[in-house]
């Protein structure tokens, strides 16, 4: 799995780390998403690939 992130766009919703919390975290000071792990195991996918749909800046690209 290829995860990228476009952090310039994130607006620090944190869906993705409600989605996925093994994988994304956010910043402290603004809110902009942090990935955790940018190759995480399969039992991650589903988690991950529902991540990048709830996004609303829709910053998250996920490659299986």
């Amino acid at each position: 799995m290829d995860i990228s992130i476009d952090f310039d766009k994130c607006c620090g919703a944190g869906q993705c780390v409600l989605a996925a919390p093994e994988v994304f975290d956010q910043r402290d000071e603004d809110g902009v998403v942090v990935l955790l792990d940018d190759n995480p195991p399969a039992e991650q996918a589903e988690n991950v690939i529902q991540a990048a749909a709830v996004c609303p800046a829709a910053v998250i690209q996920v490659r299986v």
